[in-house]
C-alpha cells in the first residue's frame, strides 16, 4: 500500500505504508495452508485436552519458554515429530507461521 507524505511546504513523497513486521522465517509462509493443517491436526483440542485451559488464548503463553519465532518452529516440529503427523519442513513452518500471527507475535 502506498501513502502520500507531505515533506516540507510543497514537495510530495511516496512513503510505503508500514508492513506488519515477520520474522525472516516465516516470509514466504503458506498461512492459508497453515491454518488448514491447524484445523486438520486438531492443533488447538490436542493442547487443550494436554495442557488445560479453554482453548482460547490461555493455552499460548508468550512468555514462556517459547521466546522467538525460531524456538516456536522447533516446538511445531517437536509435535510434528512426536505425533508423526508427517509434515514436510514447509508446513510446519506455516503451521508455526499461523501461530506466531496468531498468537505469539515475534517479529525476529
Amino acid at each position: 500500500m502506498l501513502a502520500i507524505a507531505a515533506v516540507g511546504s510543497l514537495a510530495l513523497t511516496l512513503v510505503r505504508a508500514a508492513e506488519p513486521a515477520v520474522p525472516e522465517i516465516f516470509k514466504e509462509a503458506d498461512l492459508a495452508l497453515g491454518a488448514k493443517l491447524i484445523a486438520e491436526h486438531r492443533c488447538t483440542e490436542c493442547h487443550t485436552r494436554h495442557m488445560g485451559g479453554s482453548g482460547g488464548e490461555d493455552i499460548y503463553n508468550p512468555q514462556g519458554r517459547i521466546r522467538d519465532a525460531g524456538a516456536l518452529r522447533g516446538m511445531v516440529e517437536g509435535c510434528n515429530t512426536q505425533l508423526k503427523l508427517q509434515m514436510f519442513p514447509e508446513e510446519v513452518t506455516a503451521v508455526a507461521a499461523v501461530l506466531n500471527q496468531r498468537h505469539y507475535r515475534f517479529i525476529r
